[in-house]
């Protein structure tokens, strides 16, 4: 078959176009005799709800491995308080831009006032956030953080339930493990073999996920068009073109502004973070693409193992410029200016303090919901003004998690710079190879049996394609 063919990038690209096309006959054909969804888009939805299901059964193994393999991982780095403290800082800076941007593109080419009153309707979001909410959430209820919700329909009285999780308290779990193994030391090292092994695993399986994305997103486009409407969403044109310049703005020109100030190549930080940026816009999940992310962040932009599995996790669970900066940003002055409120500098202020101060209230799972509710609740505006932004969500949600991705590998990537301890070599070398498999490490590791270079003595650079 021709090269074009099995490229990751074009299966995406034929898979969103297939999917508008799919989604729209769907739409068209409209709903069953009984008023139930057809047999075109139940399918569709089926399609994209299993395959964010599949993500989300990655999740908390995910999590748990992958930050206490990051944690005891800093042993093996030194001044990793110091790194520590450098990678929070620049997550805050990038963070600020992003937000001050949002919140500019919002004021000058205000997004609510072109949205049509009659098409768009209001709704209660699923979750909301509150800033009581996130600290009581810090606290684990069990050690893996499950929950359960519940209902029960009105009319039959019958009552369904579905398990859950709360990622933050996976995370705080999985930090306590982590410190604590870190603390025994050597007593802990079975266990911290065990969890490394368990991480590359899960990994493994996630790869497999992620090699299947173009069928998720055929999926989730063709759901999003047959469930809401070409209508609906071409009321919200405006807001998604203007949340998309600000996703521009900051991935084409703040990022590599900052990239050029640290005396780096441009040209060589897109072509090592494109495939995880790329995976990113598909998945709608930093999590998700995780393991691109990390991958790529050693093995094309150079930065050390420790460090690195130690900032890329963290990334990803706090580190949010699209969904917790611009996008609350562009979404809250949306909503004030369609319900016609007029903010003040105070509100505005609080959405920078929100954004820069609450990101890890997204905790890195598909969605900003929680983040968008968090921030109308502090500034006092309506949170019925959510349903408004749902026809849209999973278009603008492909940006979001772009961008977040390109953040996570950013922010190490400089502060190894800073540092002194960026592999510029690495960072330089031509990009070659396929991204998602792993052939080249595992090929290393069979032929030196055991004696040959580990995986972090590995030097040849993971590809910019896929």
């Amino acid at each position: 078959m021709p090269r074009w063919v099995t490229s990751f990038g074009w299966q995406i690209l034929a898979a969103l176009v297939l999917g508008l096309v799919l989604g729209g006959i769907a739409m068209s054909l409209g709903p069953d005799a009984e008023g139930n969804e057809n047999g075109l888009h139940a399918t569709l939805s089926t399609i994209g709800s299993g395959y964010v299901s599949l993500l989300r059964a990655a999740v908390v193994p995910l999590i748990f491995t992958a930050i206490v393999s990051s944690i005891v991982g800093l042993r093996r780095v030194t001044n990793a308080a110091r790194l520590a403290g450098q990678t929070l800082l620049w997550f805050a800076i990038t963070a600020l831009i992003a937000v001050s941007i949002g919140i500019a593109l919002g004021v000058v080419l205000r997004p609510g006032a072109a949205a049509s009153q009659a098409e768009l309707e209001t709704g209660d979001p699923y979750t909301v956030g509150t800033w009581w909410n996130f600290l009581t959430g810090l606290i684990p209820s069990n050690f893996l953080g499950l929950t359960v919700g519940g209902s029960a329909d009105l009319e039959t009285g019958a009552l369904s339930a579905s398990p859950g999780f709360n990622v933050l308290q996976v995370i705080v779990i999985s930090a306590a493990v982590g410190i604590a193994a870190l603390k025994i030391g050597e007593k802990a090292e079975p266990f911290i073999r065990l969890t490394e092994s368990a991480l590359a695993v899960i990994q493994k399986v996630l790869w497999w996920i992620i090699r299947i994305a173009p069928i998720g997103t055929l999926g989730l486009i063709g759901n999003a068009v047959a469930e809401y409407g070409w209508d609906k969403m071409g009321s919200l044109t405006w807001f998604v073109a203007v949340l998309y310049l600000g996703l521009a703005l900051v991935l084409f020109v703040v990022y590599p502004v900052l990239v050029k100030a640290h005396g780096l190549s441009i040209r060589q930080y897109f072509s090592g973070v494109w495939p995880a940026v790329q995976l990113g816009f598909v998945s709608r999940s930093s999590i998700g693409t995780l393991p691109l992310t990390e991958r790529v962040t050693e093995r094309n932009l150079g930065v050390p193992r420790g460090y690195a599995s130690f900032a890329v996790p963290l990334g990803a669970t706090t580190k949010m410029d699209g969904c917790a900066a611009i996008y609350p940003a562009v979404a809250a002055i949306f909503i004030a200016q369609f319900f016609g409120i007029e903010l003040t500098l105070v509100q505005y202020l609080l959405i920078v303090l929100v954004s820069v101060v609450g990101s890890a209230a997204t905790a890195g799972t598909t969605g900003a919901t929680v983040m968008l509710t968090l921030t109308l609740s502090t500034l006092g505006l309506p949170l019925e003004g959510v349903g408004l932004l749902l026809a849209v969500d999973p278009i603008i949600d492909m940006g979001r998690t772009a961008v977040n991705v390109a953040g996570q590998a950013l922010v190490p990537t400089l502060v190894a710079k800073r540092e002194g301890i960026l592999d510029l070599d690495l960072y330089n070398a031509p990009r070659k190879g396929l991204a998602f498999d792993n052939d080249d490490v595992e090929a290393a590791e069979a032929a030196g049996s055991g004696s040959g270079p580990s995986s972090d003595e590995i030097r040849d650079p993971a590809p910019a394609k896929a």
